[in-house]
């Protein structure tokens, strides 16, 4: 036996039904769709319920998102790292080094270690980023 020799058992593969191909096929004029109506005619989309009043239209409006809300600007410890001991950490420098893009607060996360004391100014601080920075010797000032 070769594998080049296996074929289907006969009866357990079928031909392609090929619809819309004259009176003799079979499924020829009205390709299997039936007359007339709304499944005749073209597809019911996914979120149709049958005449019952749809999910979209039972459940109430509520609220709206706003436009102009500000996500948190978030930086990790790991990042400061490229900063010398004297500076005093800023958003502004932050801003001017190209760490953070944007005008929104400034949020510091723990991840990574601290190699120097630093002085850091932000809008918010991670318990972690705290514990490092104060472990490395360094000041935190909450804006």
């Amino acid at each position: 036996m070769d594998l080049s020799i296996l074929r289907p058992s006969s009866g357990s593969t079928h031909s392609r039904k090929r619809v819309g191909r004259g009176p003799g096929s079979g499924h020829g004029k009205t390709s299997t769709r039936g007359h007339k109506g709304q499944k005749a005619r073209s597809k019911i989309h996914k979120w149709f319920e049958g005449g019952q009043m749809p999910l979209v239209r039972r459940v109430p409006k509520r609220g709206f998102k706003t436009r102009f809300k500000q996500k948190d600007l978030i930086i990790n410890i790991d990042d400061l790292n490229i900063f010398n001991r004297e500076k005093i950490i800023t958003p502004e420098i932050l801003r001017a080094s190209g760490l953070v893009k944007g005008r929104g607060k400034i949020k510091v996360l723990g991840r990574g270690r601290l190699s120097r004391p630093l002085r850091v100014k932000a809008h918010h601080f991670s318990k972690q980023a705290q514990e490092k920075i104060e472990e490395a010797k360094g000041e935190i000032e909450i804006i």
